[in-house]
């Protein structure tokens, strides 16, 4: 998330509409990532350190949220996306390890974080999303967006081969995941509006199939 405060202010964009059209709600994300066919090392640019160190605990984040809300509503939308959280913070460790970089995921425990921000939108997120599944839902819609800005923007000037290969996986499990939530709202005859990313790309987006694979971003 390139400010946090961005998130706080989408909450007000957030509406639901009566929807006609139906999908499967369970998408289940993208497959677990090949970490042993990674490029070899490369070159960090300047921001690409301080980068991967926020991404760690940004994808720690969407998948704390995520647990929080499965077993608040047992739905195995957020279980199968939060296991997907999880691969997405495994590689970027691997990265952290590569350029022997410090891992700020000290505490695995839910809702801790060294960035006291993220750790306060934690419990934002959540308490916004105990409301209801349908809320929780678009709380995960709403991540997923900035994800996927985030990723595009922090790495804009990225040279290393192996850290754009983790940055494309990455963006395609978001996009993967938007498809996800996309699918529960739609079962439920809600309509989500994006609060982030442009109307065009997000319709693009949720009507294109599942990506499986691939290393483009």
């Amino acid at each position: 998330m390139k400010t946090i405060s961005l998130i706080t202010s989408a909450f007000l964009l957030i509406t639901s509409q009566a929807c006609e059209s139906s999908t499967s709600p369970e998408l289940s994300g993208e497959p677990s990532l090949n970490l042993t066919s990674l490029p070899a090392i490369g070159e960090l640019v300047v921001s690409d350190s301080s980068s991967l160190i926020f991404m760690r605990e940004e994808e720690k984040l969407a998948r704390d949220v995520y647990q929080f809300f499965f077993e608040k509503y047992g739905l195995s939308v957020f279980d199968n996306i939060s296991n997907s959280e999880q691969r997405h913070m495994d590689a970027i460790k691997v990265l952290l390890d590569r350029y022997q970089l410090t891992d700020p995921v000290t505490d695995n425990s839910p809702g801790v974080f060294k960035d006291t921000l993220l750790a306060s939108l934690y419990n934002s997120l959540t308490q916004k999303g105990s409301e209801s599944a349908v809320e929780a839902a678009k709380v995960g819609m709403l991540i997923e967006e900035i994800d996927i800005r985030d990723l595009e923007e922090r790495f804009s000037a990225t040279v290393s081969e192996d850290v754009l290969w983790v940055v494309g996986n990455l963006t395609r499990g978001s996009r993967n995941h938007l498809r996800g939530f996309n699918g529960y709202l739609v079962s439920q005859s809600v309509v989500y509006t994006p609060a982030i990313l442009a109307q065009e790309v997000y319709n693009a987006i949720v009507s294109s199939p599942v990506e499986r694979g691939g290393r483009n971003r």
